[in-house]
């Protein structure tokens, strides 16, 4: 019982941090934005957008991920590897989703900037350093 407990408030914690990230954009922050739209081919291309920033990438690689979402469907748009310079800059995700296909019109964005370390035993453990939500109109 008390390992659950002890894992419920650790779960809690994370969720938390994850929460307050994107809010810390002052000084030396890392942060990230989401455009509010994104667009549809007729090829299904679905193409997503928006701005990041961040400081040090010294412990290892930081990338902008992103998944869409609209009804039930659920799916990863690309990645981008990001330049920590602590300067604001563009990223822009793309991927083919078939079966079915993203449609114009609203959906929903998951954004992350996630750094890429090495545990002890030298595997990659991602850390979050910014999370964002956002609704976006597919067009």
């Amino acid at each position: 019982m008390r390992v659950r407990t002890a894992l419920t408030a650790l779960a809690a914690g994370i969720l938390l941090a994850a929460a307050v990230a994107p809010l810390a954009h002052a000084g030396e922050a890392d942060g990230l934005s989401v455009h509010g739209y994104g667009t549809v081919t007729d090829n299904s291309t679905v193409t997503l957008s928006g701005t990041y920033r961040c400081v040090d990438d010294s412990a290892g690689p930081v990338f902008v991920s992103s998944t869409l979402v609209q009804g039930k469907r659920s799916a990863g748009i690309g990645g981008t590897r990001a330049v920590c310079d602590g300067e604001t800059h563009e990223w822009v995700n793309t991927s083919v989703v078939k079966d079915p296909a993203y449609q114009p019109g609203a959906a929903r964005v998951e954004a992350t900037l996630v750094q890429l370390t090495a545990d002890e035993m030298g595997l990659p453990t991602p850390g979050f350093l910014a999370t964002e939500e956002s609704d976006v109109e597919l067009y």
